[in-house]
């Protein structure tokens, strides 16, 4: 049986500055529901412009945004609270409260927006933090946790309530090379696991050639390339070309660094 996307963008346009500033320039996408799909492109192509229109966080000038065909501008401002409840949203540098523990922060969406007893919020904070590979202590702050255990209460966060789609931004940015591929794997757990449909923004051409199901390159506000990795990795887009020869150019540079120059 085929299931309609879980996301539908269509010819969606989105300008700042009075039309100015033209970021979407009729973006049509698809994203298939269960699968993870990764957006790359260079900084200011759209990507997360795009991201916000998913979220109802930004109403396009032109086109249509749905979610489960539900189409986001039929919605009130009230409505489109109450749909977010779809989501869950993984922050570039986590975004946790520094001044709750572990357990707080995590506990923090159930408190909010359910009427869970402790004892509920108890037993799924624990559960979901176990699920991630933290079996505690729980009674930490941020800053006394390490970048890849930041991570994993972030995506913990994110998933205490069992969202239906769930959005990464950045994940894997500004991170070093060991939390880097700590949360590659658990991007790749939950998307084994709980076969959410996802959407992760990066620039992290490996991350996305392992893990994706689908890739979608953005540039100049549109789709230039929407496939799998195979796919995208032989692509003569120029832009496309651009991207990879660059990052194959930071991993040789990288390369000859740790030889003291030596090929």
């Amino acid at each position: 049986m085929n299931l309609e996307p879980a996301i539908i963008l269509e010819n969606l346009h989105k300008s700042f500055r009075g039309g100015r500033d033209e970021i979407l320039r009729g973006l049509d996408l698809e994203f298939p529901r269960g699968k993870l799909t990764y957006i790359l492109g260079p900084s200011g192509t759209g990507k997360s412009v795009t991201l916000k229109h998913i979220l109802g966080l930004l109403d396009p000038d032109q086109g249509v945004v749905k979610v489960f065909g539900t189409d986001l501008s039929t919605l009130s401002v009230r409505e489109k609270i109450r749909f977010r409840e779809k989501f869950g949203m993984v922050f570039q540098n986590s975004a946790l409260f520094d001044d709750m523990t572990v357990f707080e922060n995590v506990a923090f969406p159930l408190r909010e927006h359910t009427r869970m007893t402790e004892a509920e919020i108890e037993r799924e904070v624990v559960s979901v933090l176990k699920t991630l590979g933290m079996n505690g202590p729980y009674d930490k702050f941020p800053n006394e946790i390490s970048g890849g255990m930041r991570k994993r209460v972030g995506i913990a966060r994110a998933i205490v309530r069992k969202p239906e789609i769930l959005l990464y931004d950045e994940p894997t940015t500004g991170l070093d090379p060991y939390t880097r591929i700590t949360v590659d794997e658990l991007i790749e757990k939950i998307k084994t696991d709980l076969k959410l449909t996802s959407v992760v923004i990066s620039h992290d051409i490996p991350s996305a050639l392992r893990l994706a199901d689908q890739i979608v390159f953005l540039d100049q506000g549109r789709v230039a390339f929407r496939g799998g990795p195979a796919e995208f990795v032989k692509s003569v887009h120029p832009a496309i070309r651009r991207f990879l020869d660059a990052d194959l150019v930071s991993f040789r540079a990288l390369s000859m660094a740790g030889t003291g120059g030596r090929p």
